[in-house]
């Protein structure tokens, strides 16, 4: 990819990751610390962020910072990710209801053979969602260590 394309995909991910969040790019030049002219330079093209830049309003916009530099419209169905969300793709579900978890779903969220897994579902967003038992059981025991910890306060 040339660079001229690269600054030109970054300019418009930047104006409109902008416009999305209502933001003015005073505001945005406020939230990351520069100055308003260099967010407007960003955006014209004129020049690009720096990598302490770009992570700063990768961070601002919720977005994963390669999408930021490389995201573009005419390449991607899906739009610009938010940062720790995946889209894994399809599965199909088994005759018993069995389905395969990805690979690349597997390897993130080390999922291994014979853990144990938590699903919950949600009838009215017709949801169903999957998490490891464990972050429950670590939530439960925050939980109970958070009140613990306020009845020793009193």
């Amino acid at each position: 990819m040339r660079k001229k394309d690269v600054n030109n995909m970054i300019n418009m991910n930047l104006k409109k990751l902008r416009k999305m969040h209502r933001f003015t790019q005073e505001e945005v030049a406020e939230k990351i610390g520069v100055s308003r002219q260099a967010v407007a330079k960003w955006e014209n093209g004129e020049t690009v962020p720096d990598i302490q830049n770009c992570t700063a309003l990768s961070d601002l916009y919720g977005v994963v910072l390669d999408d930021l530099v490389h995201y573009s419209d005419k390449h991607s169905e899906i739009g610009l990710r938010p940062k720790g969300k995946h889209i894994f793709g399809m599965v199909r579900v088994g005759e018993r209801g069995q389905i395969v978890i990805p690979k690349k779903a597997r390897e993130i969220f080390d999922i291994r053979p014979g853990d144990s897994l938590l699903v919950l579902g949600d009838e009215v967003q017709k949801g169903i969602a999957i998490m490891k038992s464990e972050g429950l059981l670590q939530f439960a025991e925050d939980i109970l260590n958070a009140q613990t910890y306020e009845e020793e306060d009193e």
